[in-house]
């Protein structure tokens, strides 16, 4: 079987894939970072009546026309306990921030343009014109008007209006869930002890949080032993569990220990494509089982990330109604690169902003699979393409960013 173009496999596996189109409701508290599938509209005018923005004296403007007039303070109007009566000729009120402007007044003289007279009166030394450090009724929303729509992300300025218009809870689209299996008889969890043919699991811990910044609801399914039955046992509990995605770790190949592509053709699963023509990455596995999507990804960590990075990301975006996150940029390399093959090579690279704001990349010399402390120390993966010519130092080349640069 020949080997598939990254660009190729990426198209078909989002191509194949429908958005979720299952709506729960959630409380706002719950509510940050999820996507509108309704409409959210007000249920109240805001503000629900003309307010004062200023600590001051509320008056009628036409009274303060002159320096040093003087008027007759009748009450006050706080925020929740405004003043019942009216503002008449010669008169005024002392108000605060959010508070109600009573009937009859129509401007606010601020408290520091106010000199308080013996007897309970007031002289200004400002003349507000008409309307001044008034907000009127309605001037953010008003009753019935749609200001958050489908589609939209919720984030905190978002959750703000939508509290503000009185919606305890929205309707949102349901995450995609992914479901998670890491296999191999010689996987154990973390903090175990370990025999001397055994090591840690540690992708799926990697996997599981792409997922999660991704947009997506995890269910770790835990380690499966290399044995067919035991595969389908935990697969099952995937699709009972209602699963949008199965990711599998390891075994997705075909050599006498890779069980896992052959379990899931026996269950049921219809295979799509495998063997990309990438570099880490080659043994990726795309099919589907009913209508859960299942991405098998290599064992190998950095494999493994790569892979999640290309495929499983993506594939969460178009599933969660997000837009795929753009990790792709220009660069330029600090170091020679050689001339590539047939497989689109993603090199492990540091990247920094020069002195002049320009993003420069330094492929690390060890590029091997395994190697997890490189990849966790990588700013980026440098892009090359297949066949691609010999790049000198100082060239520009195209990356995926891996994490912000200082």
């Amino acid at each position: 079987m020949a080997l598939l173009p990254v660009e190729e496999a990426v198209r078909r596996l989002l191509d194949n894939t429908a958005p979720i189109i299952a709506i729960e409701s959630v409380p706002l508290i719950s509510a940050d970072r999820r996507v509108l599938a309704k409409p959210v509209a007000a249920r109240l005018t805001q503000p629900p009546f003309d307010a004062s923005a200023m600590d001051g004296y509320a008056l009628k403007s036409e009274d303060v026309a002159s320096l040093g007039s003087r008027l007759k303070v009748i009450g006050q109007s706080a925020a929740g306990h405004g003043f019942a009566g009216a503002v008449q000729s010669g008169e005024t009120v002392r108000i605060f921030t959010g508070a109600p402007v009573p009937a009859g007044a129509d401007t606010v003289l601020l408290q520091e343009d106010a000199k308080i007279i013996d007897g309970g009166f007031i002289e200004n030394s400002f003349s507000p014109e008409k309307a001044r450090h008034i907000r009127p009724r309605g001037q953010d929303f008003v009753l019935g008007e749609a200001i958050l729509h489908p589609g939209m992300r919720l984030d905190p300025g978002r959750l703000m209006v939508a509290a503000g218009m009185n919606h305890p809870e929205v309707e949102v689209y349901r995450k995609p869930l992914v479901a998670i299996i890491a296999t191999g008889d010689e996987l154990l969890p973390p903090g175990s002890p370990l025999g001397p043919n055994q090591i840690v699991a540690s992708n799926t811990f990697a996997v599981s949080a792409l997922a999660v910044a991704a947009g997506a609801d995890v269910v770790d399914l835990g380690i499966v032993p290399d044995r067919p039955e035991l595969i389908a046992a935990v697969v099952q509990k995937a699709v009972e569990a209602g699963a949008d995605v199965l990711v599998t770790l390891g075994g997705a190949s075909v050599g006498d220990h890779d069980l896992v592509q052959s379990t899931l053709k026996s269950v049921g699963m219809v295979l799509d494509f495998w063997r990309i023509a990438m570099r880490p990455g080659k043994p990726l596995m795309v099919g589907s089982l009913g209508s859960m999507r299942v991405l098998g990804l290599p064992g190998n960590p950095v494999s493994s990330m790569v892979c999640a990075l290309l495929f499983l990301e993506p594939l969460i975006a178009k599933l969660a109604h997000l837009p795929a996150l753009s990790r792709e940029k220009l660069a330029f390399t600090t170091t020679d690169l050689a001339k590539n093959d047939q497989r689109q090579d993603y090199l492990r690279a540091s990247a920094r902003l020069n002195a002049d704001g320009r993003l420069d990349v330094t492929s690390y010399s060890k590029q091997d699979s395994s190697q997890m402390k490189i990849f966790a120390n990588a700013g980026a993966l440098i892009i090359r393409p297949p066949n691609a010519a010999a790049l000198p130092a100082g060239a520009e080349c195209k990356i995926l960013q891996l994490r912000d640069v200082a």
